[in-house]
């Protein structure tokens, strides 16, 4: 298969199982799920938006059930219903760990995504941040809330550290891409530095050395 670009995507076995057969799908009305935490991310660049509900078992603090519902691709779709198992196999995953899941162990669980898809599997884990993030809230834990605080990069625009990384993670990965993705240094230009350290710092955190 190959993207607009002329880019060949080649879809792993992986992949391809759960996408036609995807995990763990909420097949009820979201309010005939009794859910513990509730998390929902969108990403309106590239159409896909994300919906998730989990259940923790109270007692040893981990995660008892994994559902969701996307508007997506192939690969947002395929990395959610993997997520969703990771975290629920083997008795469930501690809550504290589930936080700390990387698009990285995504991918690898996959058996990989091309590169310009691999922005579809942080779809799930900041979905599945929110939800618990909700739980926490829900059952008074707010000490155990986790959220990254943005960061200006470009003052004159207003442009965030986080939308820079969201424009890496969609295959925008030199200066003029950013740029164009999100108007920063249209202004003064000052920010051109740290944005280049940001692309190239983003760029090897998802890709590697690519």
């Amino acid at each position: 298969m190959a993207g607009n670009d002329g880019e060949n995507w080649i879809y792993s076995e992986t992949v391809k199982k759960h996408f036609f057969d995807p995990q763990n799908i909420l097949k009820v009305k979201p309010e005939e799920y009794n859910a513990d935490g509730v998390g929902y991310v969108g990403s309106p660049a590239c159409g896909d938006m994300m919906k998730m509900w989990i259940k923790v078992d109270k007692l040893t603090d981990t995660i008892e059930e994994c559902k969701w519902q996307t508007f997506g691709c192939a690969s947002a779709i395929a990395s959610t219903s993997i997520l969703s198992v990771m975290v629920t196999e083997k008795g469930g995953m501690d809550l504290d760990r589930a936080m700390d899941i990387t698009p990285q162990e995504i991918t690898e669980r996959l058996n990989g995504l091309p590169d310009r898809k691999i922005h579809c599997s942080v779809l799930g884990d900041k979905a599945l941040r929110a939800a618990i993030n909700d739980y926490f809230k829900n059952s008074k834990q707010e000490d155990r809330i986790k959220k990254e605080k943005a960061k200006i990069i470009c003052k004159c625009v207003d442009v965030t550290d986080h939308e820079i990384e969201d424009a890496v993670l969609e295959g925008k990965q030199t200066w003029e891409d950013v740029q164009k993705k999100t108007k920063c240094g249209t202004g003064c230009g000052a920010c051109r530095p740290r944005v280049e350290s940001l692309i190239k710092q983003y760029k090897l955190q998802y890709f590697g050395d690519k």
